[in-house]
């Protein structure tokens, strides 16, 4: 088995969580949270499945059943993290501003909802390139 295949996503996986954290930090926004969290820039799940693309088509070849397979599950996990995460999102930002509407007694029977699922456009390009770039710098010092 060719570790690299494994190894050199998850470390563009750990390289992206600092990136965003080193991001947050000179916002003045940090929290241990937001290593694990989802949303952000740049987008974790963007730079980790073209990574693993990268790293695919690079030691299996743009030909193999296996770089395909990762191509469209790139293609639906980059549309999804700009799609239907970015609305869920944008509905848990919704719910939570009617929930402080409502009078104090009700208001804290109702859970606050998470609003940072999904990315721009922007955090998942900069993502994409996160991961291309790292992939092909791991790629040549392995």
């Amino acid at each position: 088995m060719n570790y690299q295949l494994f190894l050199i996503p998850l470390l563009i996986m750990m390289i992206n969580q600092v990136v965003k954290v080193l991001l947050e930090v000179r916002k003045g926004k940090f929290s241990w949270p937001v290593i694990l969290s989802y949303g952000g820039m740049p987008s974790s799940h963007a730079a980790v499945v073209t990574s693993l693309t990268y790293a695919l088509g690079y030691y299996e070849g743009l030909e193999s059943p296996s770089f395909a397979i990762s191509l469209v599950l790139a293609l639906l996990i980059l549309r999804d993290a700009t799609g239907i995460r970015w609305q869920l999102g944008n509905n848990s930002r919704v719910i939570n501003r009617l929930i402080k509407e409502l009078p104090d007694d009700r208001e804290y029977t109702f859970p606050i909802l998470n609003e940072r699922f999904g990315h721009r456009n922007i955090e998942v390009f900069f993502g994409i390139i996160l991961g291309l770039l790292g992939s092909m710098l791991l790629v040549r010092i392995w």
